[in-house]
């Protein structure tokens, strides 16, 4: 199978791309500090799309820097109906510039484009518009504790704020993190992933737009080990907020130790998506193709295990096995596309390594596992049976379009299963028995429980896992709690 590609001369984020991407530091557009530049490839096409400036610890100082002197100058003492009425219109300019918007987090991600213009750009706004009516509306509570004394709680911003954002939702998660943050009165140094930080860039310009004070917020794209550790390691930052794998979480922690920093974390997963014999298998089998083939499989929380009673096994197999062979593949621009490239050349290996790997545990490869073409990063989706629960591909993270699906005897055999990986993050299950879907919630490790769906995610609803999933939560009031410090005050009565 090969790709076809039609790119028009003059596209929405052209002018853009044209420019060298400098690094956003105080209101401005600079160049790093060492002059050193990244590319960054189409995974569609393996071409050169954009050439970026390469931070270093010495601009990352510059950053934070610039972010405190924000934190303690205009930012933390603007009133916050006016730092709400800020991110309004921030989101109006990204509504005005949505086609530019898209198509760079397009081209940058490999992500179709019909799922981004469905997903990821609303979700972008959403989230935007429903921080900036949270400004106004964070507050502490009086608490009653002795009658010579007004006791009362206020939460005050945590101060400068180091957001890391990963490669497969940059615009989606670059948002959940930028939007309660800077809603809170906090100032941010963000850290886009080196390979996507296309869209962060344009988001930040349009930032300044809307009139976000110089250096409220800062981008600095770069590799982790500097940029990443820089931010992690400087003694200036309050709060540092992560979205990516548990070894580098683990990674975060250590570094942050040094001055305490807090940290909300949201890391790997294998969930497991269970259904039952009882269930619409159609409503399921379709959910549960979404729910691992969905951005490729570069989901955190994809259904990449899906547990499977007997009774239905085979009936389930041959749904997945057909709705896979039937997924269009292609050009991310094209808006017919279902399935675009994996990331990179480095994660088409490594998910190629695990179609090797779960072959020889003994596992059935039903359709897909091969690279599909010579140009670009495309895998075919693969459907794996009689899968184990203890095989590696059952186990580990693969960050792919691979899903493994397991048998199961009865509802303790599920749970066993489902509950037996080092994640924790997202679970879903399926049957007409409402009992049984009510005690599986219950019992599931997981952050989030689907019932009868699967996959949806909501700004209002918290967000995150245990164990190696992560720590903490975001949406919701959850964030608001992540950038903020309760503070208890005392005043006398009788003076």
């Amino acid at each position: 199978m090969s790709i076809a590609y039609n790119y028009a001369q003059q596209t929405p984020a052209a002018g853009f791309l044209a420019k060298p991407q400098q690094l956003l530091i105080d209101g401005r557009r600079v160049p790093s500090a060492a002059g050193r530049t990244f590319k960054s490839l189409n995974p569609a096409t393996e071409q050169v799309i954009a050439t970026i400036a390469e931070g270093n610890e010495f601009d990352v100082d510059h950053a934070v820097a610039a972010a405190r002197r924000a934190f303690e100058g205009r930012w933390r003492t603007m009133r916050a109906a006016e730092r709400g009425h800020i991110l309004l219109k921030w989101a109006e300019l990204l509504k005005q510039h949505a086609d530019e918007i898209v198509e760079l987090e397009s081209l940058d991600a490999g992500k179709p484009i019909a799922a981004v213009l469905r997903q990821d750009f609303p979700a972008a706004l959403d989230t935007l518009t429903y921080y900036a009516g949270w400004a106004d509306k964070i507050s502490g509570d009086v608490i009653a504790t002795r009658d010579d004394a007004l006791t009362y709680t206020v939460r005050e911003p945590v101060g400068v704020v180091a957001a890391i954002v990963p490669w497969n939702f940059p615009l989606m998660i670059g948002m959940w993190k930028l939007a309660p943050a800077l809603a809170s009165g906090c100032t941010v140094v963000m850290k886009p992933a080196e390979l996507t930080s296309l869209s962060a860039l344009r988001v930040g310009e349009l930032a300044h737009e809307a009139g976000l004070p110089p250096g409220v917020l800062n981008i600095v794209p770069g590799p982790g080990r500097t940029v990443g550790d820089a931010l992690v390691n400087h003694p200036d930052v309050d709060k540092v907020t992560f979205t990516g794998s548990p070894g580098v979480g683990r990674g975060i922690m250590k570094g942050a130790a040094g001055n305490f920093k807090r940290v909300s974390l949201e890391l790997g997963g294998k969930s497991a998506n269970v259904i039952f014999a009882d269930a619409d298998l159609d409503a399921a089998s379709k959910a549960a193709a979404a729910g691992i083939f969905f951005n490729a499989g570069q989901v955190c929380s994809a259904g990449s295990r899906v547990l499977v009673q007997e009774a239905v096994y085979d009936e389930v197999v041959e749904r997945l096995a057909a709705r896979a062979k039937a997924l269009r593949m292609g050009d991310p621009l094209d808006r017919a596309t279902a399935l675009g490239p994996v990331i990179s050349e480095k994660q088409m290996k490594s998910i190629l390594d695990y179609v090797d790997i779960g072959q020889k545990e003994g596992a059935l490869l039903i359709t897909g596992g091969e690279r599909v073409g010579s140009r670009g990063y495309f895998i075919s989706p693969a459907v794996f049976a009689n899968v184990k629960h203890e095989m590696r591909i059952s186990q580990e993270e693969i960050f792919g379009p691979v899903v493994s699906v397991i048998r199961f005897k009865d509802e303790a055999d599920a749970l066993r299963i489902a509950n037996g990986t080092a994640y924790s993050l997202a679970a879903g299950v399926w049957s007409r028995d409402i009992g049984r879907v009510q005690r599986f919630a219950k019992r599931a490790r997981a952050g989030t429980v689907w019932i009868n769906t699967y996959g949806y995610t909501d700004v209002r609803m918290p967000w995150g896992g245990e164990r190696d999933s992560g720590l903490g939560r975001e949406h919701g009031t959850a964030a608001i709690e992540n950038f903020t410090e309760p503070k208890a005050v005392w005043m006398n009565l009788n003076v």
